[in-house]
């Protein structure tokens, strides 16, 4: 029988350093911070998810609560990374039938009746106080995961981020498959608790434990914005 630790035995296996505390994760010298679909047709009252009959609550909570965290990263040196949807549009050129059935049946409306993060449109706009600067990247997705099919990935390795910061929503959709994603291609990835939202509280606690266990770290803002404030050293 070995006395030695799972995580000293990790350390051991591993070609390099790991990073075993959140404050070794979240240097803002190798974090991202992901915004993830903050837009107003997930946030708002009149958006898409709320004309289909989905309680918004959270999702306008979490809105409240991110631009001051945002102000924390950026002023720590973290990499602010702003994720958007584009769905619908003249021509429907993005949205697949299996897509458009799956939405016929289980989104109220949404995607079918109701257009869904249209480019130009209000319902694309980032919801409340929440903006990117000019030199913030944006990436534009077509589909749930951040990584599928966009320059994410590409931005991620020219700054040499090692860290995933996840906020946004929705916590066990588009939140949640951009946190698998980014662990299977071997970043760390720590979410946020109360900086992301679902529509429903058990679908978010759910992810939540589900990420915790096998694809990352569970933290909060307020944690997140301790680690950044001035003089922390970690």
């Amino acid at each position: 029988m070995t006395n030695e630790t799972p995580l000293a035995a990790a350390a051991r296996l591993s070609h390099r350093p790991l990073l075993t505390t959140l404050g070794a994760k979240i240097q803002p010298a190798h974090t991202a911070l992901l915004v993830i679909d903050m837009q107003n047709d997930f946030c708002a009252d009149g958006g898409m998810v709320a004309r289909g009959g989905r309680d918004v609550a959270s999702a306008h909570a979490v809105a409240e609560a991110l631009p001051l965290l945002i102000a924390t990263a950026r002023d720590a040196g973290v990499l602010i990374i702003f994720v958007r949807n584009a769905y619908s549009t003249t021509g429907n050129i993005y949205l697949s039938d299996a897509w458009l059935e799956q939405a016929g049946r289980k989104q109220g409306g949404g995607y079918t009746l109701y257009p869904c993060c249209e480019p130009g449109s209000w319902g694309a706009e980032f919801a409340g106080a929440i903006r990117p600067e000019a030199t913030d990247p944006v990436v534009t997705k077509h589909r749930y995961s951040a990584f599928h099919n966009t320059d994410l990935e590409t931005i991620l390795r020219a700054k040499a981020i090692r860290t995933l910061v996840l906020t946004g929503v929705t916590t066990d959709v588009c939140v949640g498959s951009t946190a698998r994603d980014g662990f299977m291609r071997d970043y760390y990835v720590v979410v946020s608790s109360d900086g992301t939202a679902a529509y429903s509280r058990e679908d978010h606690d759910a992810t939540l434990r589900n990420i915790d266990r096998f694809f990352g770290e569970i933290t909060t803002i307020e944690t997140l914005a301790t680690h950044w404030a001035p003089n922390c050293e970690g």
